[in-house]
């Protein structure tokens, strides 16, 4: 089993997904890939004052380069479409700063929330990487959990596909589970699979809730790749610390639910041979439903089968 390394620059950088880009690596099922990243926002340093702009990277292709900065895409050999790609989360480690904010921009959220006008409040965050914790320049202290928000998959479809939704192959999940140690399960839509990986986090709450997490670039993302016939899967699914997790997606959070329960369903039939409605009976009781995100157009819903949960 090999180990590649990708690092950011021109030929390995995107800011879409699209079936059409040419893989920058070419890999075995098994091998494992060792990742630096960018921040979402295409930022090489941190911003010297908050509201200040940071120094991007250059040159950009506009209409291409429009979404998160994304490393990749990488092919796996004998990729096909129904086979499932499962991703192994080695490690997450950030780089030593990141930034967040609230308010100061009109999106429906804002807007109900009476915070859409004006100037949006940043915080700038040191990031110690030792101690795992970040402190802002108010002093704010929180630990930190860190996690790709974007892992996956361009559809199958031609031409340019925005970074911000995510899809049933992957994409900007941003689920705050997926950290080191977790294995993210997603059907692959096209030969090949042509992963992609961004939009580091150092930090983030289930739900997003004011657009952002502590948005940061990742000195490493070590991530190994394996291809599996089955489960046949129609919507991503993972194996964490607290849990098996299943994925809705969808621009409506109760179809994002319904699709996260169905799918869940399916994972108890596979794992303890329950039929559904004997599966939905026990659901009820020690699975839990989570709001992965509500702000990426595209919502997610996250169901939750603790470990051990059915003995």
């Amino acid at each position: 089993m090999a180990i590649h390394t990708i690092e950011p620059e021109r030929r390995t950088l995107h800011g879409h997904f699209s079936r059409e880009l040419p893989p920058v690596l070419t890999i075995d099922s098994g091998d494992t890939v060792r990742f630096r990243t960018l921040n979402a926002g295409w930022d090489i340093e941190p911003s010297p004052a908050p509201g200040d702009l940071a120094k991007k990277f250059t040159p950009r292709i506009k209409g291409k380069d429009d979404g998160h900065a994304l490393c990749g895409p990488v092919e796996i050999r004998g990729a096909k479409p129904g086979m499932t790609l499962e991703v192994q989360i080695d490690s997450v480690k950030p780089d030593t700063w990141g930034w967040s904010c609230g308010g100061g921009w009109a999106s429906d959220l804002n807007k109900r929330l009476s915070v859409a006008e004006g100037d949006e409040h940043a915080h700038l965050w040191k990031l110690d990487t030792d101690a795992m914790i970040g402190q802002n320049q108010h002093g704010h202290t929180i630990d930190l959990r860190p996690f790709m928000g974007v892992m996956g998959m361009p559809p199958d479809e031609p031409g340019t596909h925005p970074t911000w939704p995510p899809r049933i192959w992957g994409g900007n999940l941003d689920c705050k589970e997926l950290v080191a140690g977790s294995t993210l399960f997603l059907p692959i839509p096209v030969a090949g699979g042509l992963f992609s990986v961004g939009d580091g986090h150092a930090v983030q709450g289930d739900g997003e809730v004011s657009g952002v997490a502590i948005e940061c670039p990742m000195e490493q993302v070590e991530l190994t790749f394996h291809l599996r016939d089955h489960p046949h899967l129609s919507t991503p699914r993972a194996k964490t610390q607290i849990g098996w997790l299943t994925f809705g997606l969808h621009e409506d959070l109760n179809e994002a639910t319904i699709i996260a329960i169905n799918a869940m369903l399916d994972l108890m039939n596979e794992q303890n041979g329950l039929e559904r409605k004997e599966a939905l009976a026990l659901a009820s009781l020690v699975v839990d439903l989570r709001i992965t995100q509500i702000v990426n157009g595209t919502r997610g819903v996250h169901a939750v089968l603790p470990h051990n949960a059915i003995r």
